[in-house]
């Protein structure tokens, strides 16, 4: 089965939402990533997709996460 391709990253006060290719969005709590709820507004938005569209990674904060992982509720699984 193909992986989940992200299109576009959004995170509010209590989510992190993740436009997928084909429409959905999912949405996990931002307290599973300290790592982005400690992050500034401005670091956040620079994000890029990685692993062909299934991994996401926040340069400047050294850190990556999957898609998949975020479906499984696994937030300590990252972007291989």
């Amino acid at each position: 089965m193909p992986g989940f391709k992200g299109k576009s990253v959004h995170i509010d006060d209590r989510h992190l939402h993740v436009e997928l290719e084909d429409g959905r969005v999912i949405s996990t709590p931002v307290q599973w990533y300290p790592e982005l709820e400690k992050a500034s507004i401005s670091d956040i938005r620079q994000y890029r997709f990685i692993c062909d569209g299934t991994g996401i990674e926040w340069q400047a904060l050294d850190y990556h996460l999957s898609i998949e992982a975020m479906l499984s509720g696994n937030a300590r699984q990252t972007a291989a």
